[in-house]
């Protein structure tokens, strides 16, 4: 179960890489009243499919509800639920930051701590970025909420199974 204590679940669809069907899939939580947490969409390395991580709050509907709808979609090649315990999640979170001269300092620190980058610096801000787990990425997004955040956009969750399913 995950962090979210169960109420969040991530699904990798691999679907054909057509025109059309991230708005069919987007159309069916739509009109399903699906919540979608999180979404990420790129092609594979194979250029004919498409490799879209869906967090689903399953609050909203159940679980077997949801890849039922979606394995019914033409486009949809295959369904598999990704387990935190058994797979590596990354997530991508870039701020701007207020940071005057004055408290930079303590913006930097927070940066070196988290081993994030820091990605350009005005007169009185900073672009900054981290890539780690969700819960890392959360963690430091509210940290810099004490600074003052000017814009942040986060990435959504992209999972893998681990090395050790793999060799199962």
């Amino acid at each position: 179960m995950n962090a979210s204590a169960g109420k969040h679940h991530t699904l990798v669809v691999l679907v054909e890489n057509k025109a059309g069907v991230l708005a069919r899939i987007a159309g069916l939580f739509s009109r399903r009243g699906f919540n979608i947490v999180s979404l990420a969409v790129a092609p594979t390395d194979d250029e004919l499919f498409s490799r879209i991580t869906i967090v689903v709050d399953v609050k909203s509907a159940p679980l077997e509800q949801i890849v039922k709808q979606l394995d019914k979609l033409v486009n949809v090649v295959r369904i598999h639920e990704m387990s935190p315990e058994s797979s590596v999640e990354r997530e991508l979170v870039v701020a701007t930051v207020q940071a005057s001269p004055e408290i930079r300092g303590q913006v930097m620190d927070l940066v070196r701590i988290f081993e994030a980058r820091v990605l350009n610096v005005g007169t009185n801000a900073m672009m900054v970025s981290l890539s780690g787990t969700p819960r890392r990425v959360g963690d430091f997004a509210r940290l810099l909420r004490s600074y003052g955040i000017i814009e942040l956009q986060r990435s959504g969750k992209v999972a893998l199974d681990a090395l050790e399913q793999l060799d199962a």
